[in-house]
Parts: structure tokens; sequence; C-alpha cells
């Protein structure tokens, strides 16, 4: 396994739609692997491959119980409820954004060897699987939310509202 770099906003990567994966081998494994690493390493809660340079339809989340879920060729089957919170995102370091999504999601998705499953989130795991796939289609949480904040600002609203 190794870390690989993560890609900030502004390159032209993270406005592509990734390709589909077609071929479930080593290449695929060894890909997944580096992305759990490397959302290990930046204690994130979701990374989609193109975040690394790699335009093919793959993300890592982490669900609620702190487990990682390798999602190839992810699609949103089912989609209920709303809920309105801070996003951020290891491409867009130092921006945080109040964003609104689905309180509970389901993806349907195939595993590292093809198999076909579904995973359902509600809340933060809900969050992450649309940000992540909004990666894979050349989307970022900025373009949903109204304002942006950085960690002083967010800080000094807190402060204030105590």
């Amino acid at each position: 396994m190794a870390l690989r770099t993560i890609i900030t906003e502004g390159d032209p990567v993270l406005a592509k739609v990734c390709r589909p994966v077609e071929k479930f081998d080593d290449r695929l494994h060894i890909l997944l692997d580096d992305m759990k690493e490397t959302l290990a390493d930046a204690n994130g809660v979701g990374l989609a491959a193109p975040q690394i340079g790699i335009l093919r339809r793959v993300a890592v989340v982490i669900d609620a119980e702190d487990n990682p879920i390798e999602l190839v060729n992810p699609v949103i089957i089912h989609e209920e409820g709303e809920q309105t919170g801070l996003e951020g995102c290891l491409s867009v370091p130092g921006k945080y954004g109040v964003v609104t999504r689905p309180m509970k999601v389901t993806v349907r998705a195939q595993d590292r060897n093809g198999n076909t499953f579904e995973v359902s989130g509600e809340e933060i795991t809900a969050r992450c699987f649309c940000h992540e796939l909004a990666h894979l289609d050349g989307h970022l949480f900025t373009e949903l939310a109204q304002e942006l904040y950085t960690p002083d600002e967010l800080d000094a609203m807190e402060e204030a509202n105590s």
C-alpha cells in the first residue's frame, strides 16, 4: 500500500467525469488499498478516485461504525428525507460550507471482485455517499454551498453563538 497525493481545487481532473471500472484485477485492489490508507492518513471520511488523479468510478466511505466501504461503479438508487449541515473536503482544504443533502441514501455498487451489493446510510454516511459520488461526476461540494467559511470564521461564529 502507498499514500497517494490528494489533488486540490483548481486541478482540472476534479471537474471531469470518471469512467466505469471494467477490470476487477490487482490494479483495482491496489487502488482501493491505497485509497483507504490515504484516507486514514488524511483523517477524512470519504475519498473518491479523482481526488488522487484516477478517473475511475471508485470511492471509499467510512461508515458510522468507522468501517471503510469500498464502492466501485456506485449509483444512488434511493434517497429520502433532508439534512442541512457543514461539509468540508480533502480536495478543498481550509474551506467549509453548509450543504443540504438527503437524510438517508441507498447505493448500489460493486465490490473489489465485481460482486454487486447495496448499502444504506443515514446522516453523515448518507452525506458522504452523496459527496463522494458527486466527485465521480466532476462536482465539488462548493457548487452546492451558499457560502464558504474558513476554520477561523467557523470558530468566530461558534463563539458568537455561545
